[in-house]
């Protein structure tokens, strides 16, 4: 074959860029860096406008474009056949990119060990502007360019060996990490083994966990390595889902109680640290990963000291949920054993002194479930409630469960007795302290030694007696009325009041130091309105009580006297109850109890007498009969029908009552 001098000139021309373009090559791995000026020496070789290089997929079924000297990233389309017809070079006549002006080009196969990975391309504005020599120099720089390529590519994939052993590891990390604290109630005991299995994932020299309140104060702590002595408690805190890396030498963020400890660290030997910050349920926690390195820590480290502490968190949580589980299960064991014992007390009462504390609603099982609580101490107990509530029965319950059951149960009502003479019964007197006192006589404190001394009503107590019962509280003895001698107050105080003793200090009825020393543990009683659960209950004991004393016990409450216990409002609460069912039980003489029996005012009717609320059974009784002869208009038989009375009843109580005549309508 010959050659023309100008083809021998070209020839050398391009093995001289050739050369070029390898030593180009030479300078770095990536192509992309390079192809601009790439471009520039093989248009030495291979005159063009556009010069493009691209590669295959991972799958082989598709080119994109990894190189080009466009300015824009438009999608290669130069490829108008299948993705095959790239595997094979060839001269393009027709081309992509009007726009641009390109008029020919030509494309050939970029191969590795014989595997096409690529293609490579180039174009110009000039129709068939390339011959089958300028496709056999493409040729020649095509297998130049797969020199990089094949670098790059065995580069890549030592890298994600190298990635993929990492996450291997990582993942071999985390499953051992979470063995080591599985089922641990406090990670603090197997921080070393957490510190250990965490250095094989991030590697440091040292680990501290560090447990943040709400308030920003530290409480648990752990930690592992040669950290040194700190003045006080180690704080290398950070906000919660942050993460830092520290330059110890630099970065003043570690904090002892306002001090800088980085000068301590860096004499430890310390020089850097990553800080992660989490929370496990309500609380927040910070760890720390310290290096005696400098620039131990970089950002890729960050995802895995992210997992590390995400792992510590769960096992965190685990453990306040157990405790939470734990503290829940005491708290129901408490309550069983104070039920248990609250049962075991009202039984006690019941059969020894008779007794009964009956009740349904939660408002009295928290009244009892108190008392039992304070039973047990020597504690001044203050019991408040409207009048009737059951005050007295609530003293007595924590007389008998308390130490002093053993000892007297003494009461004292403070508004029964004027002043003076309610001194004289606190305190007793001495022979001649006043003229009707022939005698000593101890007073209700001396009675109650050894026991409980129960004070009703104690807010109608005079200012004179509050001063000298104060004394009782403070210094526990008293001297009786005209006497000298000291005596010891051996005694425990229930104190009970119907009004509000907040109110009475206000106003300067009552001693605001008196009112402190007696509302040591203060039961609140609620109103039997607001315990209607109760009123069956103490209805079915009252009867049983009123029914022993009578020859012809009632036999029960009919269903509108249920109804009509259940609506009534009860303004003097259990007391009320009690006297209206007692009358009730006289009146049915033997039979169901009905609703004209309890006497109970209807809401709508405010005119009617028994809006008043009187307890007594004489006036109720009078009342009940009057209403019923209004509502019969005057006949007897019905009344008597309605009251559940024969006529010679009804007669003998009309008599007696001077009910003879007719009411006005």
């Amino acid at each position: 074959m010959t050659h023309t001098v100008d083809s021998v000139d070209h020839d050398a021309e391009a093995a001289d860029a050739l050369d070029d373009v390898l030593a180009t090559l030479a300078h770095g791995i990536d192509v992309r860096d390079m192809f601009q000026r790439l471009s520039t020496v093989i248009a030495r070789i291979v005159p063009h406008d556009e010069a493009d290089l691209a590669v295959l997929t991972d799958d082989g079924a598709a080119v994109e474009l990894y190189a080009t000297t466009r300015d824009d990233a438009l999608e290669i389309r130069w490829l108008d056949g299948s993705i095959a017809d790239g595997r094979r070079p060839r001269l393009l006549a027709v081309v992509p990119g009007p726009e641009r002006g390109l008029r020919s080009g030509l494309s050939v196969p970029v191969s590795i060990d014989d595997r096409v990975v690529g293609v490579f391309a180039l174009f110009s504005r000039h129709r068939q502007a390339y011959s089958n020599r300028d496709l056999t120099h493409a040729q020649r720089l095509a297998r130049c360019l797969a020199v990089p390529l094949g670098q790059q590519r065995l580069v890549q994939q030592t890298r994600d060996a190298a990635v993929e052993r990492e996450r291997a590891a990582n993942i071999e990390g985390s499953m051992e990490l979470l063995r080591a604290i599985a089922g641990v109630l406090d990670i603090r005991t197997v921080f070393s083994r957490v510190s250990e299995i965490a250095n094989k994932m991030l590697p440091h020299h040292a680990m501290t966990m560090s447990f943040v309140d709400q308030h920003g104060v530290v409480g648990r702590e752990a930690a592992t390595g040669d950290l040194p002595e700190l003045p006080g408690r180690l704080r290398l805190t950070v906000p919660t889902a942050h993460e830092i890396i520290l330059d110890l030498s630099t970065d003043a963020v570690c904090v002892v109680e306002g001090a800088d400890v980085r000068p301590l660290l860096m004499c430890a030997g310390y020089r850097s640290a990553l800080l992660v910050g989490t929370y496990a349920r309500d609380q927040a926690i910070s760890v720390g990963f310290l290096s005696k390195q400098a620039d131990a820590f970089q950002p890729r480290d960050l995802p895995v000291a992210r997992r590390i502490v995400d792992h510590i968190a769960l096992a965190v949580s685990h453990e306040q949920l157990a405790e939470a589980a734990q503290q829940i299960a005491e708290t129901h064991a408490r309550a069983e054993r104070l039920e248990a014992r609250v049962q075991v007390l009202s039984e006690e009462l019941e059969s020894k002194s008779h007794l009964r504390v009956v009740g349904e609603s939660d408002q009295w099982h928290d009244v009892l479930k108190k008392a039992t609580q304070v039973a047990a101490t020597d504690t001044t107990v203050l019991l408040t409630g409207e009048s009737g509530t059951g005050k007295e029965v609530v003293a007595r319950f924590i007389h008998r469960a308390s130490p002093r059951s053993k000892g007297p149960f003494v009461a004292l009502n403070c508004a029964a007795l004027p002043e003076q003479l309610l001194e004289s019964e606190l305190f007793g007197y001495e022979r001649g302290a006043f003229t009707s006192a022939n005698q000593a006589k101890p007073g209700q404190i001396e009675l109650a030694a050894g026991g409980v001394l129960f004070l009703d009503e104690v807010s109608e107590m005079s200012l004179s007696a509050q001063a000298k019962f104060l004394r009782v509280l403070q210094e526990h003895e008293f001297q009786r009325l005209g006497g000298t001698r000291i005596l010891k107050a051996n005694i425990r105080v229930i104190a009970a009041a119907n009004r509000d003793l907040r109110t009475a200090v206000e106003r300067g009825s009552f001693r605001e130091d008196l009112f402190y020393r007696l509302q040591v543990f203060d039961i609140p009683i609620a109103p039997l309105r607001e315990r209607v659960e109760d009123i069956l209950p103490l209805s079915e004991m009252f009867l049983e009580e009123i029914g022993r004393s009578f020859g012809r016990p009632p036999a029960g409450l009919s269903a509108d006297a249920r109804a009509a216990a259940l609506a009534h409002h009860w303004p003097g609460n259990v007391r009320e109850l009690r006297n209206a069912l007692e009358r009730a039980a006289i009146l049915c003489d033997g039979g169901l109890i009905h609703a004209d029996h309890l006497a109970l005012p209807r809401a709508a009717d405010s005119s009617s007498p028994l809006d008043s609320g009187s307890t007594d059974l004489s006036t109720i009784e009078q009342q009940t009969i009057a209403r019923a002869l209004r509502e019969t208009r005057g006949n007897k038989t019905q009344a008597a029908r309605r009251l559940g009375l024969t006529r010679t009843k009804l007669y003998f109580r009309l008599k007696k009552y001077g009910l003879e005549k007719p009411p006005a309508a």
